[in-house]
């Protein structure tokens, strides 16, 4: 029951953030300038093709799981003066809220290289679509990544479902189906979290979905380790 529960829960999820998402991307458009149509495709960095992205942040994780970074060395003067004007990411991440989580410093990057979105459980919102689409249809990223991370304090809490002041447990039906299908480790439902994530991001967007269809963009889940700096995908 609690599968079949989980299911209709993420199918009226889905749905309504294909409804959702075209209100909220067309009131960010009008209020940002941004036409996701009429602007033309920037490219990413280099001519990266979807699994060389992927493999770029991997190699770049495990730099710094090593204590090798090399992202320190770019001159940041120059940096900010070419990014100035425009940004030209070869990757997006959606990454939770977390302190402890750095997303560009895990990856061993720099300025304007990741496009990146965070929220409390790293939950896939229309805002967050709507962000991740001008990533992909304008900005030309090669690969998106829903990244959890060890010890994530709003996966635990949702497990636990305890009276929260505020409105902190209206982030509890969103990792729902992650939280059923751990049978009770937390780690293990960080990890399903993710997953679901990075599928409502494949199916509740035409944009992403198209994208990947063509080969264009990848969607990749993982996670975090706090405690060794390595990101293990899904």
């Amino acid at each position: 029951m609690a599968n079949t529960a989980g299911g209709q829960t993420d199918s009226r999820r889905r749905r309504f953030l294909q409804t959702a998402l075209s209100s909220v991307a067309v009131g960010a458009i009008a209020q940002t300038g941004i036409g996701l149509m009429a602007s033309p495709q920037m490219s990413a960095q280099s001519a990266l093709t979807p699994d060389a992205a992927l493999q770029k942040l991997i190699t770049g994780n495990q730099n710094f799981a090593a204590n090798q970074l090399t992202s320190i060395e770019h001159d940041l003067v120059v940096l900010k003066e070419r990014t100035a004007e425009k940004q030209e990411p070869f990757a997006a991440v959606l990454a939770c809220a977390d302190s402890r989580v750095p997303v560009e410093l895990i990856f061993d990057q720099t300025i304007g290289q990741i496009f990146v979105t965070r929220v409390a459980g790293n939950l896939v919102t229309p805002e967050i679509i709507a962000s991740l689409e001008y990533a992909v249809a304008v900005l030309g990223v090669e690969v998106l990544l829903v990244l959890g991370h060890s010890n994530c304090g709003a996966v635990k809490a949702a497990m636990k479902a305890d009276a929260v002041p505020g409105q902190v447990s209206a982030l509890y039906p969103h990792l729902r189906r992650g939280v059923e299908q751990s049978g009770g480790d937390v780690d293990k439902a960080i990890a399903a979290n993710a997953a679901v994530q990075g599928e409502l991001l494949r199916t509740s967007s035409t944009v992403i979905r198209d994208a990947v269809k063509n080969g264009k963009v990848r969607v990749e889940s993982g996670v975090y380790n706090l405690a060794s700096g390595k990101v293990t995908l899904n």
